[in-house]
């Protein structure tokens, strides 16, 4: 499938480092899998989401930790990929968010 433009996700997690960084290298294995490899990303900590989850610039916000916040944009909560327990159906989430 051939994207117009790219689909940028935005992953989260307290520190920005640890659990954003597994919930990032799944999801994007996952979404190659899925044929959509025009997709960018950022990895950032949870307290600086409401400046960064730009509803022009990110599509998806893909949160290994409880988000607070009310944000423009979807957030798909992903602990999932952490404990294996639901992977399949949060990365399924990822893929259809950014395919609308």
């Amino acid at each position: 499938m051939a994207d117009k433009k790219a689909k940028n996700i935005l992953f989260c997690c307290a520190t920005g480092i640890a659990t954003s960084t597994v919930a990032e290298e799944k999801t994007l294995q996952y979404l190659k899998d899925q044929g959509m490899d025009n997709v960018t990303y950022t990895q950032t900590n949870v307290a600086s989401l409401p400046s960064m989850a730009n509803p022009d610039e990110v599509d998806c916000v893909v949160a290994t930790t409880q988000v607070p916040y009310d944000l423009k944009v979807p957030v798909v909560h992903a602990l999932s990929l952490i404990t294996g327990i639901g992977e399949e159906d949060t990365l399924k989430q990822v893929y259809d968010i950014l395919n609308k």
